[in-house]
């Protein structure tokens, strides 16, 4: 019987997850957006309450490993990496938008066209990938701006679905182009729920990560801003 503990901070939403034999049987999230660092390790605590056992019960610990916010997976992968360490158990790591596309399959387990999970990134900027039902990669995780060019071959043959906090910004933009192919499901976002089966399908396969060596997995370079000086 395998315990996992389930962290995601990839996007604004921090939340965390038990998974017991790869279902969900705790979960504590703060949607008020940003407040990783603050709030994580109390939601780790409430989730295990939750789940009535303690981080020694612990089998591994799971975390959504990007793309994304660059502070929020920081701030996630680091507590895995501290935690791990401390318990000495295995890391697993999960892409951020295949937990997405699992979310949505585990929810419509019918549908049987593409699912395009997006990132919110830079103005019309998204991280994104393309998943079948079988949630196999179609498009491999990519950093895409969007215009009205974008997915049009694929919608010529598929029905896409767009989910995550990315997609609200580019749904207009899509639809003005792509009438009919193109659908959009804007509630589903990060949720470390969505880890629990691909952390048990990892823990099976005893695809661990090194604790001394993994990063997340940004795409992109990070780009920071410098403070205006006040006159």
């Amino acid at each position: 019987m395998a315990l996992i503990l389930c962290i995601e901070t990839a996007t604004e939403i921090c939340s965390v997850a038990i998974a017991k034999e790869g279902k969900t049987i705790a979960l504590a999230e703060d949607k008020l957006g940003n407040n990783h660092a603050s709030q994580l390790h109390i939601l780790v605590q409430k989730a295990l309450d939750i789940a009535a056992i303690t981080l020694q019960d612990l089998n591994a610990i799971a975390v959504s490993k990007g793309p994304g916010s660059y502070t929020g997976l920081r701030v996630g992968v680091s507590s895995v990496k501290g935690y791990c360490y401390a318990l000495q158990i295995p890391m697993i790591a999960i892409n951020t938008l295949k937990s997405l596309a699992n979310g949505y399959l585990a929810n419509n387990s019918n549908y049987k066209g593409l699912i395009c999970p997006m990132i919110d990134a830079r103005r019309m900027e998204v991280y994104c990938a393309l998943f079948n039902s079988q949630l196999e990669e179609t498009l491999t995780t990519q950093a895409k701006i969007i215009d009205e060019h974008s997915f049009h071959e694929e919608l010529q043959q598929n029905e896409i679905v767009f989910i995550g906090n990315g997609a609200e910004k580019c749904k207009e933009t899509i639809l003005n182009h792509e009438q009919g192919m193109a659908k959009f499901e804007i509630g589903y976002i990060c949720n470390a729920s969505f880890l629990s089966s691909l952390a048990q399908a990892a823990f099976e396969h005893k695809q661990f990560e090194d604790v001394a060596y993994f990063e997340p997995f940004y795409l992109k370079d990070f780009v920071g801003t410098v403070a205006k000086k006040l006159v």
